[in-house]
């Protein structure tokens, strides 16, 4: 067998390996579900057994048991405004399985089926960029606990086939990808951002105009129609979160609870300060790593976009821990960091629910150790935009701001 031949496979099996470890990291989040999967929950086991998930309630909420059409169905008067509060390819995503099944197990499993598929998708995309780093998130606990939580991967594999894109210089399908991601969540349109920056450094303008028109294109194809056909229902995942509070995970609610910092502010202005604290702090978290290497690639600018905006963010929903990993892959492949990062979201996880517990008289954790385990998270995304600004890269593949090639074709090259 020739050189060539040997390393396919050997990439061939280090691919299985990476998807065999996504596959039962995600079983394992299945079995930990399941005793939530039927939608029986009046003894509290979403708290007690630690198996809670919003596709369980919201088959009800979201009225999908019959064959209503998100935004174009009315809702029905019991719902409360409940309803249609997700983006338009999210809700279709959910309308899709309830159309496969009845009931309240059936549509968690339809589900979860989905986003399994959509997360073996992305662990094969991370696998094509950084080869056997790929099990930094096949093998996350982040994975196991929130991959059914709710419908983040289908936003992630968005944004991960549009980086992918990206690093392949297809820039039109890049764009597409991240515009069809901001239509299932709204973070994939932020990564335009970084890629732009990247084709500008490069002085390739028209890959930049390309990536910026194609996601305002696949954006507008999917929105469009709703928001011709029923504006006031398409509106209503904007109204909900214009309105919406400080999440219990966010750092506002740390700021509101014990500091009594912030907690006069409107849901209106805390979003328009997280919006001017999230550049603030972005320019300079890019000035000083530009300061520190002139020539890092772009497109990794990612990342601490990703992070700062969870941490000024008034919603931090526990599974938005799934936007990182393949971050955590491509950008900061720091193996102690990652391992800080998932202890600390598992220690939120475990805190939170059984918290939620214990104010039902379940018994649980005090509140003192969910707001512990918040700033600990914190301090650890704080200390992985200190890493990633230090972090120095090769040059030489910085200036061609490119991922190495597959490992399955060259398996000595590593990611720039």
């Amino acid at each position: 067998m020739t050189d060539r031949g040997t390393r396919r496979t050997a990439g061939g099996v280090a691919l299985l390996v990476v998807l065999a470890a996504t596959a039962t990291t995600l079983a394992a989040g299945a079995l930990v579900k399941l005793p939530c999967a039927g939608g029986n929950w009046s003894d509290g086991r979403q708290y007690r057994r630690l198996c809670y998930s919003d596709i369980v309630p919201l088959y009800g909420t979201e009225h999908l048991q019959g064959g209503r059409l998100p935004y174009l169905s009315p809702c029905p008067a019991t719902s409360n405004g409940q309803c249609d509060e997700y983006p338009v390819l999210t809700m279709y995503f959910m309308r899709l399985a309830a159309w496969a099944a009845h009931g309240y197990g059936p549509f968690f499993w339809a589900n979860a089926v989905l986003l399994g598929a959509l997360a073996l998708a992305t662990a094969w995309m991370l696998f094509l960029m950084a080869g056997e780093r790929a099990l930094y998130y096949a093998v996350a606990p982040t994975l196991l606990v929130y991959a059914f939580v709710n419908w983040d991967l289908l936003a992630v594999a968005l944004a991960t086939a549009g980086t992918l894109f990206y690093l392949r210089d297809r820039d039109e399908l890049s764009g597409a990808m991240l515009g069809l991601g901001a239509a299932a969540k709204a973070y994939p349109g932020l990564l335009v951002i970084p890629f732009v920056l990247g084709r500008i450094r490069q002085r390739r303008t028209a890959g930049a105009v390309s990536l910026v028109v194609w996601a305002g294109v696949a954006f507008a194809v999917v929105n469009a129609p709703f928001a011709l056909a029923a504006r006031h229902e398409w509106l209503t995942f904007f109204r909900f979160n214009a309105d919406r509070v400080a999440d219990f995970d966010s750092l506002w609610y740390l700021a509101c609870r014990p500091l009594r910092l912030g907690c006069g502010l409107s849901p209106k202005s805390i979003d328009t300060f997280s919006l001017l604290v999230l550049a603030i702090v972005g320019a300079g978290l890019w000035w000083a790593r530009r300061a520190r290497q002139p020539g890092f690639p772009r497109w990794t600018f990612g990342f601490p976009l990703l992070v700062t905006l969870l941490l000024v963010n008034k919603v931090y929903s526990p599974q938005y821990g799934l936007w990182l990993l393949p971050w955590f892959v491509l950008a900061l492949p720091n193996l102690p960091l990652s391992a800080a990062f998932e202890a600390a979201d598992l220690a939120v996880f475990v805190t939170r629910f059984t918290w939620f517990g214990r104010l039902q008289g379940l018994g649980g954790a005090p509140l003192g150790a969910f707001q512990l385990a918040l700033a600990v998270r914190a301090a650890v995304l704080v200390a992985c935009l200190v890493a990633w600004v230090l972090r120095r890269e090769d040059e030489t593949a910085a200036a061609r701001g490119r991922s190495p090639a597959p490992l399955l074709l060259e398996p000595e090259i590593r990611t720039a």
